[in-house]
């Protein structure tokens, strides 16, 4: 297998597992339900550990843009395998979506929500907020590859590697996932949700493509302070680069504060004048 098709089919396991559980906590008449916050994260967690154990012994089991350009911005992945591999994510990504809809067809019917059914595919924030929902995209990103980073220089096992992976993932949803329900992977978000725009999904709704950029701009601009972090205070090496990706994140949230703020205010106008 090459690691484009070890791509594909990693994401494509982490989507059916993770776009699987939000559709049975969601979706009406399913036994799941109304499962609950910590079953969703655990479940989510173990999609991903899944992933990696389909996928990590030929590419690596990135699966995920902000991972893969991460790895490259440190030095232990190649830049001209990153526009293949993010290929690959993107193509799994839909696919396992796609499957999810397949797998879960009466229920989209019987479920009125458009909403419900756009959160089995992709993320929304709990309150709308520009800023916040993008700084909790960088946070939760940068938390995932700093963990990554420094789970990967421990000796472990043969085999627990994609454990501790997982439990990473479990306990970012159960910290900081409560506010934008945590996509820390842009494939994982945007992936889904083009599926979602393009599946016949009964009563489905608008794919809220106003919110779309955050939680790929967000994990990509994480990631990356991760990696740069990792290597200034881990390794020691402060490079110019550490700064210039800090200045980068800085700058993007000061700009989504102001834009933000703007369009929250002309939102303020239109109700008043309503």
């Amino acid at each position: 297998m090459t690691p484009f098709a070890a791509e594909v089919i990693g994401t494509m396991i982490l989507i059916i597992f993770g776009n699987g559980i939000g559709a049975g906590s969601s979706l009406k008449k399913s036994y799941a339900n109304n499962a609950g916050w910590i079953v969703i994260t655990i479940t989510w967690g173990l999609a991903v550990t899944m992933g990696v154990f389909a996928a990590g012994s030929v590419s690596g089991a990135h699966l995920n843009p902000a991972v893969t350009i991460a790895m490259a911005i440190n030095g232990s992945f190649s830049w001209s395998s990153v526009p293949s591999y993010i290929l690959a994510q993107m193509i799994g990504a839909i696919l396992g979506a796609a499957i999810v809809f397949l797998h879960y067809l009466p229920h989209w019917k019987a479920t009125d929500d458009p909403a419900a059914k756009l959160g089995v595919f992709a993320t929304a924030p709990a309150i709308q907020h520009t800023f916040s929902n993008l700084l909790s995209e960088i946070i939760g990103t940068f938390i995932l590859v700093l963990g990554l980073l420094f789970i990967g220089a421990n000796k472990f096992s043969e085999g627990l590697n994609p454990l501790a992976v997982g439990l990473l993932i479990v306990v970012i949803g159960m910290a900081l996932g409560g506010t934008t329900g945590y996509a820390i992977n842009p494939a994982r978000d945007l992936g889904p949700r083009i599926a979602h725009f393009l599946l016949p999904i009964p009563g489905k709704g608008k794919s809220n493509w106003g919110y779309a950029w955050i939680p790929v701009v967000g994990p990509i601009l994480g990631g990356a302070l991760g990696a740069v972090f990792y290597k200034a205070v881990f390794k020691g090496d402060v490079t110019g680069l550490f700064w210039g990706i800090l200045a980068l994140n800085l700058v993007v949230l000061i700009l989504a504060y102001l834009f933000g703020k703007k369009s929250e205010n002309e939102m303020d106008k239109s109700k008043i004048a309503a």
